[in-house]
């Protein structure tokens, strides 16, 4: 298999679990709050579902930047 496509693979499986047990944990949470755009507000979240789900979808899309520093 392609070492990138592993690599993407890997990481999807893992940002996965984490999605996982951040709905897990993330339950019994009193601290909501809106998240603010330009026109529109969305509903009261979790906060740590915010914070939580906008590290791991930064971690997915980080996994796409190949990075080749030893180009000879």
């Amino acid at each position: 298999m392609n070492l990138f496509v592993r690599r993407l693979l890997h990481s999807a499986i893992f940002n996965s679990c984490l999605f996982a047990l951040l709905f897990i944990g993330i339950q019994n949470s009193s601290n909501k709050g809106k998240v603010y755009f330009l026109i529109n507000e969305t509903i009261e979240l979790p906060i740590g579902f915010v914070v939580g789900s906008s590290f791991i979808l930064g971690c997915m899309f980080g996994s796409f930047i190949d990075f080749n520093i030893n180009n000879e």
